[in-house]
């Protein structure tokens, strides 16, 4: 299914906005929720599933909404159409501090892996699905755990990644990142964890137990401020406590050892 084209426009710098402009009949899928405002002549409808697909049955329906629910978002999406005469804008807002990538989906081959909660819209057309990570140890101990996000198209697609963002190309060679800072990446990159140095370095050197290793052909792009960072520091400071692992099973032996 060829997605439909949109036009966008991004405001804002730590807390963005992203304001897509849709011609008659055109639609754009969100995140429920994510809708910040739209002007008149912009119809909504809650639906499960992203539309890319015909649903078949009830046990597709129930694969789908259990694919949603392994992602941790919600079993509904919404879908934004314009109904009216002309062009028509609606606005989705970030969900904590970061920034909004835009991705046209056919100049990356069409595929993208991200963390679990990073998709925020995209072009009606594209397809919202999970993959699994292959290797136990990755799933255990990789940060973004078993289950990424698999976005496919040949629109445009928009995802929110916390704090700053840093895009990097590789090319063949090998990229050794904090396992919570990794965002998204493209196809042709693989995808593993490594020991983070020795016992003594992996104990005391306040980097965590595992790296994430990234290596092959392709576009990585890592985000400084991982989400569950931010919220332990948030919780710290109100005197509650948590735990620093950045979505790693483990991450809490950190608490033992001070703090980052």
């Amino acid at each position: 299914m060829k997605c439909h084209e949109v036009d966008y426009e991004i405001f804002g710098d730590d807390m963005q906005i992203i304001e897509v402009e849709l011609d008659p009949e055109e639609i754009v899928i969100a995140e429920a929720g994510a809708m910040n405002y739209m002007e008149d002549g912009i119809g909504f409808e809650t639906k499960m599933g992203d539309g890319s697909k015909p649903v078949k049955g009830v046990l597709d329906s129930l694969m789908q909404v259990g694919k949603r629910v392994l992602t941790g978002e919600s079993i509904f999406m919404t879908h934004f159409s314009n109904i009216g005469q002309g062009k028509k804008r609606v606005a989705f807002a970030a969900p904590y501090p970061g920034k909004i990538i835009p991705l046209d989906m056919a100049q990356i081959g069409g595929q993208l892996y991200c963390q679990k909660d990073a998709f925020l819209c995209a072009a009606y057309g594209t397809s919202i699905d999970i993959a699994f990570q292959r290797k136990l140890g990755t799933g255990f101990f990789g940060g973004e755990g078993f289950i990424l996000q698999h976005l496919q198209g040949d629109g445009k697609a928009f995802v929110h990644v916390g704090g700053t963002v840093i895009k990097r190309e590789l090319k063949g060679e090998t990229l050794r990142v904090d396992t919570g800072c990794l965002a998204a990446f493209t196809d042709g990159i693989e995808y593993d964890i490594e020991r983070s140095g020795n016992l003594k370095s992996m104990v005391f050197g306040g980097e965590g137990l595992f790296l994430a290793t990234l290596k092959g052909t392709g576009t990585v792009w890592l985000q400084s401020l991982p989400f569950s960072r931010l919220a332990n520091r948030v919780i710290q400071a109100g005197g509650i406590g948590g735990s620093k692992g950045e979505g790693s099973v483990i991450g809490g032996l950190g608490d033992l050892f001070g703090d980052r």
